[in-house]
C-alpha cells in the first residue's frame, strides 16, 4: 500500500488547525486579560477605601490588562482571514503555521495577563503606602505588557510565513 504525500498535505481537516489557532489566540489572551483585570481591580478597590484620590492613577494596570485582549483580537482576525477551505489550497503546513501563531499569541498573552494582574495588585497597594513606588510599578507593568506584544509580533510573523 502506497502513501500519497500530496493528498496527505492537502487533507480536508487542515483548516481545523487554522481555526484552532484563531480560537487559541482569542481565548488565551482574553483569559489573561480577565485575570489581570480581576486581580488588579481587587487592589484598586482595597486602596479606594483609604485613598479615593488614587483611584484614577490605580486603573493603569486594568487598562494594560485589557490591551492584552486586543492583541489576541488582532491576531485572531488576521488568522481568520487567512484560513481557507482545503479545496482552495489550504494545506497542513498552513494549518500548523496558523495554529502555532495562535498558540504563541494566546499563551504569551495569558502569561502577560497574569504578570500584569499580580504586579498591578501589589503595585497599587504599595503605591498607596509609598507614592514613590508608582514609577517602579509602571515600569514593571510595561515589561509585563511587552511579553504579550512579543507574542503578537511572533504570531504575525508566523502567519505571514505561508
Amino acid at each position: 500500500m502506497s502513501y500519497d504525500l500530496k493528498s496527505a498535505e492537502h487533507a480536508a481537516y487542515a483548516p481545523f488547525f487554522g481555526f484552532i489557532g484563531v480560537a487559541a489566540a482569542q481565548i488565551f489572551t482574553v483569559l489573561g486579560a480577565a485575570f489581570g483585570t480581576a486581580k488588579a481591580s481587587v487592589g484598586v478597590c482595597t486602596i479606594a477605601v483609604m485613598h479615593p484620590e488614587l483611584i484614577m492613577k490605580s486603573v493603569i494596570p486594568i487598562i494594560m490588562a485589557g490591551i492584552i485582549g486586543i492583541y489576541g483580537l488582532v491576531v485572531a482576525m488576521v488568522l481568520n482571514s487567512k484560513v481557507k477551505r482545503a479545496s482552495e489550497g489550504y494545506d497542513l503546513w498552513l494549518g500548523f503555521s496558523h495554529m502555532s501563531a495562535g498558540l504563541t499569541c494566546g499563551l504569551c498573552g495569558l502569561g502577560a495577563g497574569y504578570a500584569i494582574g499580580i504586579a498591578g495588585d501589589a503595585g497599587v497597594r504599595g503605591t498607596s503606602h509609598q507614592p514613590r513606588l508608582f514609577v517602579g510599578m509602571i515600569l514593571i507593568l510595561i515589561f509585563a505588557e511587552v511579553l504579550g506584544l512579543y507574542g503578537m509580533i511572533v504570531a504575525l510573523i508566523l502567519s505571514t510565513n505561508s
